[in-house]
């Protein structure tokens, strides 16, 4: 089975080659220009010179707070492109896999939220990706949509790699604290994606959403602690509100995702987010 991954230096993207390599699974990744999700020509060309077993789509506008100001340019990135992507696979019949956010949802659920919830993303980037998701749904093909959230690696930035600086220069760090979610790791994730894929002929006609998140709860505030517990000389983690560090764009106060579907469906379960973590920390550590 030959894989194609559309984005090739995220956190997810680079997970899921390290990932594909420990299984020996032959897996392209590309990104721009060689597949560029504002550019269509791009996406058929590649398509057609890879000929995939499946495709794993995990290029994304990711600048939350820039994305406020240029929503045009995330709208092309997690919206027409996907859109474009999943009609090229459903006319090719490859099955794709979209990665989306939980940043689809308001956060005011007082549970976490499952698949069917009705979407209500209160920042530009939400909006632009739930309109990736809406589009992926309406090509209607054999695609599942991804929803995950909180993600860190060793790779790239991330709030782990973050707090680890800021915690080695401070005495004191303030971490919102009214803000709860799932921290997920991009290996877990590429792990998930992987078994999903495995599971391609099973996946049922027209699309699906599936929630790929981490087993656990925390907040900022105490997901920091726990990052920076590992330093010689920790910081003192101070729990703020969310109004106490304004940003451009909303954050959800609940990004806390249900992962049934994903258990009872699939058969797949992502470790918890504190072990997931110690792995982590401990290669970042080496």
């Amino acid at each position: 089975m030959t894989l194609l991954v559309v984005g090739r230096s995220g956190q997810v993207a680079q997970a899921l080659q390290e990932a594909a390599a420990a299984r020996g699974i032959a897996l392209t990744a590309l990104g721009r220009p060689d597949i560029d999700l504002a550019d269509p020509a791009t996406i058929d060309a590649a398509l057609a010179r890879t000929a995939p077993a499946a495709v794993i789509n995990a290029a994304a506008y990711t600048a939350v707070d820039q994305a406020e100001s240029d929503e045009p340019a995330a709208f092309a990135l997690n919206a027409a492109g996907p859109g474009h992507l999943a009609r090229a696979c459903a006319a090719a019949g490859i099955p794709l896999v979209h990665i989306s956010t939980d940043y689809v949802f308001d956060g005011t659920a007082g549970r976490a939220y499952r698949e069917d919830d009705e979407v209500a993303p209160q920042s530009a980037y939400g909006r632009t990706k739930a309109a990736g998701e809406e589009a992926v749904l309406a090509a209607g093909g054999r695609a599942l949509i991804a929803r995950t959230a909180w993600v860190y690696s060793p790779f790239g930035k991330n709030f782990v790699k973050t707090m680890l600086r800021l915690g080695a220069e401070r005495d004191t760090l303030p971490v919102v604290d009214d803000q709860r979610g799932n921290p997920t790791s991009a290996a877990d994730i590429a792990d998930a994606l992987l078994a999903l894929v495995d599971q391609a002929a099973a996946w049922p006609e027209g699309g699906e959403i599936v929630h790929v998140a981490g087993t656990g709860e925390t907040t900022w505030r105490d997901f920091a602690e726990a990052i920076t517990a590992t330093l010689p000389h920790p910081p003192v983690v101070k729990g703020i509100a969310t109004a106490d560090y304004p940003t451009p764009a909303r954050r959800p106060a609940n990004s806390r995702l249900d992962t049934t579907r994903l258990k009872t469906r699939y058969g797949i379960e992502l470790p918890r987010w504190e072990d997931s973590l110690k792995a982590v920390l401990a290669r970042l550590a080496a």
